[in-house]
């Protein structure tokens, strides 16, 4: 899957670029817009037409050279850079590329870059809580800006009806979005102006962009809405690989990290009885065959199969008194809950005939008996996530090669695991080791 990128100047084009590759893309600049991409071992190009502050003319001839280069080189996905302050040739270089792309082609156009600062709510621009007409941007010497109401300022320079969806619809997630984008495409809209105040207000406009098979949509933007659109459309156009999150924390900072993470993917976690795994009888083995069975019916349905004790209607254990009645340690009963999740992992990574793109795991003695367990030499470690979590891959044994992100289960904030799960799946690897 590639994506082509036309940026109006050089350095957003590299912002932009480097947007990609946190989602996992091999990007590269292109700064000549007569130039047309080599094959490499990229999947991204941003291609620098200069044209912020060109003559009409001059921008029509250089994005249309710039996107036939894009087409030739394979490109799947056309986006469109525009200035994170709004200047330039904005609505005349969202409708050359319309011009190009064809009357299925739609424009969506998300003005925020939350990270510097920049929103928008109502249509208007802010930057750092200032309206952007009210800042030095007005003084720019070749095209001052006059007001910050981003519909209205593609208006004055496009030839297509130009519409506007409100936070009000943003906030409610990517099925009410979806349903406003459909809704203004059929009123006949070739360029819709979306506001967000968040990454994730972004992201979730992303993944509506994919679901609308009819159309052509191009996002039109400082860098965010691209990265996330690519990712997104990539993943709704090809098999995705499978992410693993083994969670054996029963803390309420766990149950509210992983109820945090249903709700933004909606997955369908696979319950395990932390009781019958507590246990040297045959419950471990045949609360193992149950879950492994489940959770193999499962990963046909998502791409995050969730294996949890931590189960809002599960009672809270007495290890004392189970480890009484049954004449052993505390210790060795919480370590069989430990391997017992570690095991049902091994197989269910085994068993399936999908690729396995990353696994994450709360707890320390989670973690220790997944190695333990997959018989891994080791980690190899790559990166943080987040504070105190650990990104990195196997090292050796069933899982070799395979992405493993780790944390306690008193690290993070609610949206920890949800962060975690999205790094895996923007750096997943070809790599699937069952031996």
């Amino acid at each position: 899957m590639k994506v082509g990128v036309i940026a109006d100047d050089l350095t957003g084009a590299n912002a932009t670029g480097v947007k990609l590759i946190k989602q996992g893309f091999e990007a590269a600049t292109m700064v000549y817009y007569d130039q047309e991409p080599a094959s490499g071992s990229y999947n991204a190009v941003c291609i620098d037409t200069d044209s912020r502050y060109a003559r009409k003319e001059v921008s029509e001839m250089r994005i249309k050279t710039a996107l036939n280069n894009l087409q030739r080189w394979g490109a799947d996905v056309i986006c469109k850079r525009i200035d994170s302050t709004v200047r330039g040739n904005i609505g005349i270089e969202i409708d050359n590329v319309l011009q190009e792309l064809g009357n299925q082609a739609i424009a969506i156009v998300v003005a925020s870059f939350p990270e510097s600062g920049r929103i928008t709510s109502g249509g208007y621009l802010l930057v750092n809580g200032v309206p952007v007409q009210a800042t030095d941007v007005a003084k720019d010497p070749v095209t001052p800006l006059t007001e910050s109401y981003v519909p209205s300022i593609i208006r004055k320079q496009s030839e297509y009806p130009v519409a506007h969806i409100g936070l009000e619809t943003v906030l409610q997630g990517k099925e009410t979005i979806l349903q406003d984008l459909k809704k203004s495409i059929q009123e006949g809209n070739r360029i819709l102006v979306l506001d967000a105040v968040t990454d994730e207000e972004i992201e979730d406009i992303a993944h509506a962009m994919a679901l609308i098979e009819d159309f052509r949509l191009v996002p039109v933007d400082p860098g965010p809405l691209t990265a996330y659109y690519a990712k997104a459309y990539t993943s709704q156009h090809t098999q995705s690989k499978k992410i693993i999150v083994t969670v054996g924390s029963v803390t309420s900072l766990s149950a509210q990290q992983l109820t945090y993470l249903i709700d933004k993917t909606n997955a369908n976690p696979v319950y395990v009885d932390a009781e019958k795994l507590a246990s040297l009888s045959d419950s471990w083995e045949t609360e193992i065959e149950r879950v492994v069975k489940v959770a193999l019916e499962e990963i046909h349905q998502q791409d995050i199969l969730i294996i949890t004790t931590n189960s809002p209607s599960a009672k809270q254990l007495d290890l004392k008194h189970l480890a009484k009645e049954q004449g052993v340690s505390q210790d060795q009963l919480a370590k069989r809950i430990a391997d017992g999740l570690g095991k049902i992992t091994r197989i269910v990574i085994q068993s399936s005939n999908y690729e396995i793109g990353g696994c994450f795991s709360s707890g320390g003695d989670v973690t220790a008996s997944l190695c333990s367990v997959g018989r891994a030499e080791g980690i190899k470690l790559k990166d943080e996530v987040l504070p105190l979590v650990a990104y990195g891959q196997f090292i050796g044994g069933y899982f070799d090669g395979i992405p493993l992100a780790t944390k306690g289960g008193m690290v993070g904030d609610k949206k920890a695991i949800h962060t975690i799960v999205k790094h895996l799946l923007a750096n997943q690897t070809s790599t699937k080791q069952v031996q």
